[in-house]
């Protein structure tokens, strides 16, 4: 039959019925997809892309990023949380004669502060170590005047065995002035003797100070031998610390021991200004641990405990704050308050003296850092 005769083919079209759940061996189904059973399936955009596939699309460097950046954050806010909720329940407020001494001073991350950092030597009420004081307020073993805030950075540590003259007593080492009528006294002591204001008081509570120093994963100290015996030593129920010369890794209570160490049995003629020493480097160390990277892991556990190894009249904000001001006015070194002669005391005894001239070269210096 001629071809424009012919019938034109009839065809039968079939539809597929969409099937609910796609079939795992490639063969065509409700998703798409072909091959023999058992071929790989293309990658198809969409609910059927295989997951790693689709993590490569999402995972841009940009969005990466973002991720972490929100990570970092939230750890952050985390870790402030922690500090403000510690810093209004766990923190010991100073007695309440504190406020009426005190300067007034603005907020410490941006207006010029001068901060009294005292360390009392009074013991634990366990302390089985023989004439150990566990009651009052105790004489202050660390005495140290921080400036931050406002663009200025200073440190000024006086010697405890400094003598001056204390309201009611006459001529006295000025650590005694906290014995004799507790922080109040000694802000007042330092203000007259030095001519400067004080504008808010951080005392170290020895009790929790080591468990701040473990959150922080301990601490690394460099120096000579030391052995000393901290409430009686070990025998009386006290610490007993030994450190060769050289470089160590402390814990909370080794860091305490130190910080602590009066007597070195290992450099008897040690002095007081060897104490103030010691005390800076572990000061100095606990801020450096602090800036670095291990210790952002640790940062909501170092926030939870730094409020509670302090006494201070400042609240969780201005704390946070002080904090900041520490972080970004860099390290500068320590000025101890040298003395520059020796006296007799009227109860027996002998301390320091310094100078009218070395006073006041030491406070100019301290107020334009």
């Amino acid at each position: 039959m001629p071809p424009e005769h012919q019938e034109p083919p009839q065809y039968t079209r079939y539809r597929a019925r969409r099937r609910l759940i796609p079939e795992r061996d490639g063969r065509l189904g409700a998703f798409g997809g072909s091959g023999a059973p058992g071929a790989p399936r293309a990658p198809t955009r969409g609910r059927g892309t295989p997951l790693r596939e689709r993590w490569r699309r999402w995972a841009t460097v940009k969005r990466v990023l973002l991720v972490l950046g929100g990570a970092i954050l939230a750890w952050v806010a985390l870790s402030v949380l922690l500090f403000l909720i510690s810093s209004h329940f766990e923190r010991t407020s100073p007695p309440a004669d504190v406020a009426n001494v005190l300067a007034p001073g603005g907020f410490p991350l941006t207006s010029t502060n001068n901060i009294l950092v005292l360390g009392s030597d009074r013991r634990q009420k366990s302390s089985k170590e023989p004439g150990a004081q566990t009651t009052g307020f105790g004489r202050s073993d660390t005495i140290l005047l921080i400036r931050t805030g406002g663009g200025h950075a200073a440190r000024l540590s006086i010697p405890r065995d400094t003598v001056v003259e204390i309201p009611g007593h006459g001529l006295q080492k000025i650590n005694a002035a906290h014995e004799f009528g507790g922080p109040a006294m000694s802000i007042s002591v330092i203000e007259h003797w030095l001519g400067i204001p004080i504008n808010h008081l951080v005392e170290v509570n020895f009790e929790n100070f080591p468990q701040l120093i473990d959150a922080m994963g301990g601490i690394t100290y460099t120096g000579g031998c030391i052995v000393s015996k901290i409430n009686g030593g070990f025998r009386n129920g006290g610490y007993t610390l030994r450190l060769r010369a050289g470089t160590h890794h402390l814990d909370g209570k080794q860091a305490l021991a130190l910080a602590r160490t009066r007597e070195n049995r290992c450099a008897p003629n040690e002095t007081d200004i060897q104490r103030e020493q010691h005390q800076q480097a572990l000061f100095n160390d606990m801020k450096s641990r602090l800036l670095s990277p291990s210790s952002f892991l640790r940062l909501p556990l170092i926030a939870w405990n730094a409020p509670p190894a302090i006494i201070s009249d400042m609240s969780g904000p201005e704390l946070m704050g002080l904090f900041g001001a520490l972080a970004v006015g860099g390290t500068p070194p320590t000025k101890v308050l040298k003395p520059t002669g020796a006296v007799g005391l009227p109860g027996g005894g002998a301390g320091l003296t310094v100078s009218e001239a070395a006073r006041r070269e030491a406070v100019a210096s301290f107020m334009k850092g």
